[in-house]
């Protein structure tokens, strides 16, 4: 009778622990969630980049002369993701520029656009490899008045204005990304000899963006 009650509880025991190693094949770790980084977006980041632009306008003196030329300049930024998709960020561009009055004031005259730029801040949705964006913020412009008698400088003033527009970058690469935009820029008036300038234009952009 004893040998066999041995026997039930060798067998009890043998059973449980079976039992036990065949649930603890069942564990499933499961990770630290502080471990669990938040990913990055796709996006975020320091860029530089390169850009080219035609831009169209109006000086008003009273009357409206129109303006126009190309530029080419140089911008550099940062991007970063807030939630849901959402890209913040600042850019800085410079450019050298050849808009002037297309010779409606008689040469050697001209009004002339030397160089452009401007700090903007841009807002974006991210759409996989496509970010369409809005941007806004302050703009800069230098521009000359030459003497229609003899070409010689009457005036030479730094513009302050605000400019906005739309965009849409999309990544060719990991690090290279297409960007193209449109923005409107108002740039204020400033005396030369005697006369109140301030012109506008409608600007047109296609750039390279590099980011790291």
């Amino acid at each position: 009778m004893n040998r066999n009650i041995a026997v039930l509880v060798a067998g009890i025991a043998a059973l449980g622990f079976a039992s036990a190693s065949y649930a603890a094949d069942l564990v499933i770790e499961t990770p630290d969630a502080s471990a669990i980084a938040e990913p990055a977006g796709g996006w975020d980041g320091l860029f530089i980049g390169t850009f080219g632009s035609y831009a169209s306008g109006n000086i008003n003196v009273p009357a409206d002369i129109d303006i126009k030329g190309w530029m080419l300049g140089v911008n550099a930024g940062a991007n970063f993701t807030l939630a849901d998709g959402i890209v913040a960020g600042v850019v800085g561009d410079l450019a050298w520029s050849n808009i002037t009055d297309d010779e409606l004031i008689v040469p050697p005259g001209a009004f002339n656009i030397n160089w452009t730029g401007s700090i903007r801040g841009r807002a974006g949705i991210e759409i996989g490899a496509f970010m369409p964006y809005m941007t806004a913020g302050i703009a800069f412009a230098n521009a000359s008045l030459l003497s229609s008698d003899d070409g010689t400088e009457i005036g030479n003033n730094t513009h302050i204005g605000l400019t906005a527009g739309a965009g849409v970058e999309f990544k060719a690469t990991d690090d290279l990304s297409v960007d193209v935009a449109y923005r409107f820029s108002d740039y204020g008036a400033l005396t030369y000899g005697n006369t109140d300038w301030d012109f506008t234009t409608h600007q047109v952009t296609a750039g390279l963006n590099w980011s790291f």
